[in-house]
């Protein structure tokens, strides 16, 4: 999750790091941390989250938590989403925008009560999210950067629930999507279940202290033989998270892409509330934006990759900001950003492929839909 900045030689690795290794596992720099791409390989991974379930360490994900008696006050204050309409226990995507509507941060925020959130941000943007929200809101609330205390790991597919059945004292099946309980789990590890994931399959993601990953990592590779349970690593995650059409920082997102342009106005809401960048946002919305996201599926041969060129007849109408080989669907996958002339569902363009028009199609998000 997510960025291609400059990152210090120094790279940082996850409680779980010795583990990749002994799985084989080819590590890159990601964000600067020494992370997994791949273990037996992006497609069969890909697939066993599909069919059965995946384990995947997100452990370089950032934490911030939000507190004090005026926390709620401070967390409308950052959200474009509405968090008074959840309520404890629940967790809720949003994002974070600056006063020109450009997006700092996508994030889940976990409501504990109205003192007490928790800020799950992506791993590039932990240090600006956390000096970005302390900056807005240290007034009012107590805002801390908890991530060394965390540790991470999602379990995704068809068979999540029945891999962590005997781990959790609390069964998997009694917590709704999107919402979270702090559980026992493999006999004496507390931590936090969410019933979240950025997979579009069913699944949880467990927050535990460092201390504890390997011991649970150990657990759930142990209850999961049975249910076909595979590592999988960063390759497979942006694989399955673009199937279903899933912004990803740097790509969909950014400092100069509003919400309004990402089509992600369901989780900006201005009625009677105001955050930091509404006003930005309401005039967009009014005046209509010059460019939008769409999700689009090739008809010709050919792979798209972010940086492509979008054309009509010849001319430049936009830009691919992702794109892959759809393991699911077997044809090529991509979004991207184009004029709203352009937007509409069946709307044939051309994807520039090395100096190639190869024509592809405006199609409806998600590219994927699970069968249960």
């Amino acid at each position: 999750m997510r960025s291609s900045a400059v990152y210090s030689t120094v790279l940082k690795r996850t409680p779980l790091y010795d583990i990749h290794l002994s799985l084989g596992a080819r590590i890159v720099d990601f964000a600067g941390w020494e992370m997994p791409v791949q273990y037996k390989g992006v497609i069969e991974e890909h697939l066993a989250v599909r069919s059965a379930c995946g384990i995947f360490d997100v452990s370089h994900m950032g934490e911030i938590e939000v507190s004090g008696p005026r926390a709620e006050e401070a967390v409308r204050l950052l959200m474009t989403n509405d968090i008074s309409r959840v309520t404890d226990g629940q967790c809720q995507y949003t994002l974070l925008c600056y006063p020109n509507g450009g997006v700092v941060d996508d994030t889940i925020v976990y409501r504990y009560n109205n003192e007490r959130f928790l800020f799950c941000v992506n791993a590039s943007n932990t240090d600006k999210a956390y000096e970005w929200i302390k900056g807005q809101v240290s007034s009012i609330a107590l805002v801390e950067n908890l991530s060394d205390e965390y540790g991470q790991i999602a379990i995704q597919g068809p068979n999540a629930a029945s891999v962590l059945e005997d781990l959790s004292d609390i069964p998997p099946s009694e917590i709704k999507p999107f919402h979270f309980v702090i559980a026992e789990l493999a006999g004496g590890i507390e931590g936090i279940v969410s019933r979240t994931g950025y997979t579009g399959e069913d699944g949880f993601e467990l927050y535990i202290a460092p201390s504890d990953a390997k011991e649970l990592w150990g657990a759930l590779m142990y209850s999961g033989e049975e249910f076909g349970i595979a590592p999988v690593g960063l390759g497979a995650r942006d694989t399955l998270r673009l199937e279903m059409g899933y912004p990803l920082y740097g790509h969909e997102l950014g400092e100069g892409i509003t919400p309004i342009e990402a089509n992600l106005g369901r989780y900006v809401k201005l009625e009677g509330r105001e955050f930091i960048g509404a006003e930005a946002l309401r005039a967009q919305k009014a005046a209509g934006v010059k460019r939008t996201l769409v999700g689009f599926r090739m008809k010709d041969p050919g792979i798209p990759r972010a940086g492509y060129e979008i054309a009509k007849n010849g001319k430049k109408i936009g830009e691919v900001v992702s794109g892959t080989m759809s393991p699911s669907l077997k044809a090529g996958i991509g979004t991207g950003f184009v004029e709203p002339a352009f937007r509409e569902i069946g709307t044939e363009v051309d994807i520039v492929i090395r100096g190639r028009a190869a024509k592809a199609e405006v199609v409806k998000l998600p590219f994927y839909k699970r069968p249960y």
